[in-house]
C-alpha cells in the first residue's frame, strides 16, 4: 500500500485485488457510456490504466484529473480484456472527485502516427502523458541505473565535472556564455569533459565515470541533438582492451535490464576491414551485403570508366526486379555521395536471356547493363563469379579511389537493405584501428580523425617522430604514408550506429610534441589552447585511456525508435528551436549592457551598443558577432 492521495497505482491493480476498497488518481483516458446511469471511465497514471464504473451524471471528459475511490471486482467474463493488464478486473461502486479540470487537448494522447511533431514538442507535457512517450522515459532511467551499477561495480568513482569552461577545438562549434565580471571573455558549454576526465587520471582518481550533458552547436539529425548524454570514463594503467571490456560489460548490463537477455560477447574489427566489407567505419551488422574488390579484374580494362584506383562491386540478392527509373534514382544518388556514376548489372538465366541480354558465365547467366558492351567476356564473368552472382541478382559496380567507392556503395548497401530500426535485433561491434589522420587540409597540414591527444598505434610510433622530424627540418611529409598511420582509436557501434568513441591518450611529452608539429600547431599556441592540460601533465601524468558513448542513441535503440528526440523528456525541434519556451529567444537591452555586448547585423549595422556606447571587441561589415 503507498501513502499519500492514492492507496494504489492504475496498472498495479489485479485479480488479488478483488473485493479490496482502493483509491487511485489519474487522468481520464476514454469515457464511454455504459447504460442509463453509469459510465465506464479509463483512468490512466503512470503504470497503466484501470476502467472504473461511475455514475454517469459526472461531467468528466477527457485529461481531466480524477481521485477514484471503490471497490476492485471481477469483470464480466465476456467484457475482460486480454489487451490491458488490468483486463481481468474493473472498479466498482465508484465515488469520484474531480482534482483538475482540462481543456480538450490539441491531439489525441494515445496516439501519434497523425500529430505534428512541432505540435508534439509544443506541448511535450501532454506528449509525456502518452504510454508509449512514458515507457521509453522509464526504460531510459533504467539504462541509466544499469550503468551506474556496472559503473560501481568496477570500482569507478563519480566526480562532476564544470559546464562553464574554456572554449577548446574539439570538432563542432561550442555554445558560448558570455561573463558579465569578466566582459568581452566567454565561457563555452562543454562539448564533452575530455580534458577534465584526463585531468582526474593525473589527480590519481584512476577510474573516474560520470553520465555528462555535453552540448554541441552542430546540424541536427535523427541521431544527434544540441544537448545530449553520454556515460564518460577514463581509466589509468589501462590498455584500451581493458576500456572496451568495462564498456562492453556496462553496455551488456544496460541491454539486459530492458530485455531480459545478455547480449553475446562484442566483436572487433579493425576500421581498414569495416570499410573494406561495409563501406562505413559504423557498419549496420543486421544484414549481409558486403562489398567485393574487383580492382584486378580490370587492370587491363579497356572500359575508361573502370581506369580508377578501385573498382568495387555489391550484389543484391533478388534485387534484379527492380525499375530502370529505380535504378536511375540509385544512380543519381550515388552521384551525390560523390561517385562519378554508378554500373549496374541485372543477372538472368542464360538459357532464357532479357531483352538486350549478353551471355556470360559460359552461357549459364546473362546480364543486362548499358556498359556491358565496353567489358569484356572475361571482366563479365569475372564480376558474376567474384560477386556469386545468380539468376535474378542485380550487381552495382563503383570505380574511383578505394575510400570513396566503398563509401559510396556502403550508403547503398543501406539503401537498399538496412531493416526498420525495431527489426534485426541488436549486434554490437567494437572498430578498432581508426586512422590517426583524416586527410590534409586546406593549409597543407594532416588533419586528427579524433583529438589531438589520441596515441598513436605502437607500431606506426616510429613512423610518426620521423615525419615529425621531417617536418621540423622543413623537408614536408609524405601524405600516403602518414595517412597509412593508426591511432589507438575505437568506436562501439550498434546496428549501424555510433554509440560512442574513445582512445588510448597521449601521456608522453615528447610524443604529444611530434603530433603538434604535424598539426602545425606552435608551441605557444599550445600553451593557450591546451596549457592547462599541458600544465598538468608536467607533474607525472599515468598512461590512460578512455571512453564515452551516448545514452540518448542507446536508450532509443532499445526502445526501438528511429530518432532520440523520442527517448529525450524535452527535445529540440529538427531546426534547433524550442517551440515550448521559444528558446532560442532574444534578451533585453538592460541584459545586454550588463553583460557589455552588442548586437550586430550582418551588414555592420549596430543594432544595440553598451550603455555607455563603449565596445569592447571591434566588429566590421565582414563578419556578425555578438
Amino acid at each position: 500500500m503507498i501513502t499519500g492521495m492514492r492507496t494504489d497505482y492504475c496498472g498495479r491493480l489485479s485479480r488479488a485485488d478483488i473485493g479490496r476498497n482502493v483509491t487511485v488518481c489519474g487522468w481520464v483516458s476514454r469515457r464511454r457510456e455504459h447504460g442509463e446511469h453509469l459510465a465506464f471511465v479509463d483512468l490512466r497514471d503512470r503504470t497503466g490504466i484501470v476502467q472504473c464504473v461511475v455514475d454517469h451524471a459526472h461531467d468528466l471528459r477527457s485529461e481531466y484529473v480524477l481521485a477514484v475511490t471503490g471497490t476492485v471486482r471481477e469483470r464480466p467474463a465476456d467484457t475482460a480484456n486480454p489487451d490491458l493488464a488490468t483486463g481481468e478486473i474493473e472498479i466498482g461502486d465508484a465515488t469520484v472527485e474531480v482534482l483538475s479540470r482540462s481543456e480538450p487537448p490539441p491531439f489525441q494522447i494515445d496516439g501519434r502516427s497523425d500529430v505534428d511533431e512541432m505540435l508534439r514538442i509544443r506541448h511535450r507535457y501532454l506528449d509525456l502523458r502518452n504510454p508509449r512517450m512514458h515507457s521509453n522515459l522509464v526504460k531510459r532511467a533504467r539504462v541509466n541505473a544499469a550503468i551506474r551499477r556496472s559503473m560501481e561495480a568496477a570500482e569507478f568513482i563519480e566526480v562532476e565535472t564544470p559546464t562553464l569552461v574554456a572554449s577548446t577545438p574539439e570538432g563542432a562549434r561550442d555554445f558560448v556564455v558570455p561573463s558579465r565580471l569578466h566582459q568581452g571573455r566567454f565561457y563555452a558549454l562543454p562539448q564533452s569533459p575530455q580534458l577534465f576526465k584526463q585531468l582526474c587520471m593525473v589527480g590519481g582518481i584512476d577510474r573516474y565515470y560520470q553520465i555528462a550533458r555535453c552540448l554541441r552547436d552542430e546540424d541536427l539529425r535523427a541521431d544527434r541533438q544540441f544537448e545530449f548524454t553520454q556515460l564518460d570514463l577514463e581509466m589509468s594503467f589501462a590498455t584500451g582492451a581493458e576500456v572496451r571490456a568495462v564498456i562492453s560489460t556496462a553496455v551488456a548490463e544496460a541491454v539486459e535490464e530492458i530485455t531480459g537477455v545478455r547480449p553475446a560477447a562484442m566483436p572487433e574489427i579493425t576500421w581498414h576491414e569495416a570499410i573494406d566489407r561495409y563501406g562505413s567505419d559504423k557498419p549496420d551488422l543486421r544484414f549481409g551485403l558486403e562489398l567485393v574488390e574487383l580492382s584486378d579484374l580490370f587492370t587491363e580494362t579497356g572500359f575508361n570508366a573502370f581506369k580508377a584506383p578501385a573498382v568495387r562491386g555489391l550484389r543484391v540478392p533478388s534485387g534484379g526486379d527492380i525499375s530502370r527509373n529505380a535504378v536511375d534514382d540509385l544512380t543519381k544518388q550515388c552521384q551525390r555521395w560523390g561517385a562519378k556514376g554508378l554500373v549496374w548489372m541485372r543477372v538472368s538465366a542464360g538459357e532464357s536471356p532479357l531483352d538486350g541480354a549478353r551471355s556470360a558465365a559460359g552461357g549459364r547467366l546473362a546480364v543486362t547493363s548499358p556498359v556491358a558492351k565496353f567489358m569484356s567476356d572475361a571482366e563479365i564473368d569475372g564480376v558474376l563469379e567474384r560477386l556469386g552472382a545468380e539468376p535474378g541478382d542485380m550487381c552495382y559496380l563503383v570505380a574511383d579511389t578505394w575510400r570513396r567507392a566503398s563509401g559510396v556503395l556502403g550508403l547503398l548497401r543501406l539503401e537498399l537493405g538496412r531493416p526498420p530500426v525495431n527489426e534485426g535485433g541488436l549486434h554490437f561491434l567494437w572498430v578498432v584501428d581508426f586512422p590517426l589522420f583524416d586527410d590534409v587540409n586546406a593549409d597543407g597540414l594532416p588533419a586528427p580523425a579524433h583529438h589531438p591527444f589520441t596515441m598513436p598505434h605502437t607500431d606506426d610510433l616510429e613512423t610518426v617522430a620521423a615525419a615529425s622530424t621531417r617536418m621540423a627540418a622543413g623537408g614536408g611529409f609524405d601524405a600516403d604514408t602518414l595517412l597509412e598511420v593508426r591511432s589507438q582509436a575505437y568506436d562501439l557501434v550498434l546496428n549501424g550506429w555510433e554509440l560512442g568513441s574513445g582512445s588510448v591518450r597521449i601521456h608522453r611529452g615528447d610524443i604529444q610534441q611530434q603530433i603538434f608539429d604535424l598539426l602545425g600547431i606552435e608551441p605557444a599556441a599550445a600553451q593557450e589552447r591546451f596549457g592547462f592540460l599541458l600544465d598538468a601533465f608536467r607533474f607525472g601524468a599515468p598512461p590512460h585511456a578512455g571512453f564515452a558513448f551516448g545514452i540518448d542513441r542507446l536508450a532509443a535503440l532499445l526502445c526501438g525508435e528511429e530518432n532520440i528526440r523520442e527517448v529525450i523528456a524535452f527535445p529540440k525541434s529538427q531546426s534547433g528551436a524550442d517551440p515550448l519556451t521559444n528558446a532560442p529567444s532574444p534578451i533585453s537591452d538592460v541584459q545586454l549592457d550588463e553583460l557589455g555586448l552588442a548586437i550586430v547585423a550582418g551588414d555592420g549595422e549596430l543594432k544595440h551598443s553598451v550603455g555607455d556606447g563603449e565596445l569592447k571587441h571591434s566588429v566590421n561589415d565582414e563578419e556578425d558577432e555578438s
